[in-house]
């Protein structure tokens, strides 16, 4: 087994399959792996809470790389690792930006090791409504009065969740601002879009070469579906794209392998453990 190399995947669309869950042989096959000194994790969007009600039984060595690469985490326990957040100067500039966030999105902000979902109780956009609903039983979510409010404790990242016509405006406000990376596209189970605001220098690409300089790994093998995979496509030595994935990934993989409704990417790695 080649210790060296390490391995890093996507979570929705990828390794999950379109009803948000990882199969058993996936789960079975990465954890073999790992137990026998493979090196894998995983880079996703996600929070650490939200995606370990999906990957709780993967049992991995190596931080998780979650919020876009905001946030690092231990997939076991859920404690975070490293956090980056927002400076007061980015958050006085990201109440006047986005006067809207009310309406359609949330601020993650941290208390010591926790983490909220701070929003308003407004009348808020159908999609934005849609995933308040989804997950009304997430106890991260909680309601405050103002715009002001959601910014408490320390920022650290702010999605919003609308139409693309609602967050076009949006995202050309805030999309040229050097202190922070903005990640807007189609949700991909929903036609609804997500426009991600978090701290500079955190995206999964900057990440996962923090975790190779770190470990001293000498390669870095990725799978991904979407466009907010695109960085980290280019920062591997090898890069595989699912084949559901958006033809702009495609275009940039190293080669195209099964679906995720296939387990692709663990079909992939039991290939290659000899």
């Amino acid at each position: 087994m080649n210790s060296r190399t390490l391995y890093v995947t996507d979570l929705d669309g990828t390794l999950m399959r379109n009803d948000l869950s990882i199969s058993e042989f996936s789960v079975r096959t990465i954890n073999e792996l790992v137990e026998k000194g493979f090196a894998f994790t995983y880079a996703t969007a996600r929070s650490i809470n939200s995606a370990r009600t999906i990957t709780g039984e993967l049992k991995l060595n190596l931080p998780v790389i979650t919020r876009n690469g905001a946030v690092l985490a231990d997939n076991t326990t859920g404690k975070y690792l490293e956090k980056a957040v927002f400076t007061d100067e980015e958050v006085k500039l990201l109440k006047e930006l986005i006067p809207e966030l009310p309406r359609c999105g949330f601020v993650s902000c941290f208390f010591g090791d926790e983490m909220i979902k701070a929003y308003v109780p407004v009348e808020h956009t159908v999609c934005f409504q849609g995933y308040l609903d989804y997950y009304k039983n997430d106890r991260a979510k909680t309601e405050v009065p103002d715009l002001e409010s959601m910014f408490c404790g320390v920022p650290g990242y702010v999605t919003l969740i609308s139409s693309k016509e609602d967050l076009d405006p949006i995202y050309e406000r805030v999309k040229d601002y050097s202190g922070w990376e903005c990640i807007f596209q189609k949700d991909i189970y929903r036609d609804e879009y997500w426009l991600e605001i978090c701290p500079q220098n955190c995206t999964k690409a900057k990440s996962i070469l923090k975790l190779k300089e770190q470990y001293g790994f000498e390669k870095v093998v990725v799978f991904g579906d979407s466009v907010n995979d695109l960085p980290m496509f280019k920062a591997a030595d090898e890069a595989y794209a699912v084949s559901n994935a958006l033809d702009e990934l495609k275009n940039v993989a190293t080669a195209v392998i099964g679906s995720n409704e296939e387990d692709a990417v663990a079909q992939f790695l039991k290939g290659i453990k000899g």
